[in-house]
């Protein structure tokens, strides 16, 4: 089980990384008429829950977690819940790169913490490292460093068309 849950754990990484380096390919794929946000938030849920079952294959839960489990998981979705707030689905999933207008948001968490959303899953995966072994929240972290960096640097020439 262990190879197929690290198969499952860094499963979206490939996808998020095709997806900022190529941009015009998704909403080609997308087709007319179809929101290539929307799309990715669905892929993206559906391989969020891969790797939520790629964890829970090898976990050991105990009941009650500690209180830092509490701190740490309450406040990464905390993190999570506003940059969804903020920038709504076409903001968080790539409408910058599928040629969306996405305005500027300075609000709470931004211009306060680097990458909030990374952050606060990053740390709602380190909240629950004592039920997962450190290699598959170690992947899973690494996975979201990669697409910090990768996101760190966007070349506008690489964008889609505009969206209609």
């Amino acid at each position: 089980m262990g190879i197929w849950a690290c198969i499952g754990v860094i499963s979206p990484f490939p996808f998020y990384y095709f997806l900022w380096n190529d941009p015009q390919v998704w909403v080609d794929l997308c087709g007319r008429g179809r929101d290539p946000c929307r799309v990715m938030a669905l892929v993206s849920h559906f391989l969020k829950i891969v790797q939520f079952v790629s964890l829970y294959s090898v976990s050991t839960l105990s009941w009650p977690p500690p209180f830092h489990f509490w701190l740490l998981f309450f406040f990464g979705q905390f993190l999570n819940f506003r940059v969804y707030q903020l920038l709504g689905e076409s903001g968080t999933y790539y409408g910058v790169r599928f040629g969306k207008n996405i305005p500027w948001v300075t609000g709470f968490p931004f211009g306060v913490i680097k990458d909030p959303q990374y952050v606060g899953s990053i740390l709602s995966l380190l909240a629950c490292l004592q039920w997962v072994p450190f290699l598959y929240i170690i992947l899973w972290v690494l996975g979201y460093v990669f697409m910090i960096k990768v996101e760190s640097y966007e070349d506008p020439s690489t964008r889609a068309k505009p969206v209609s």
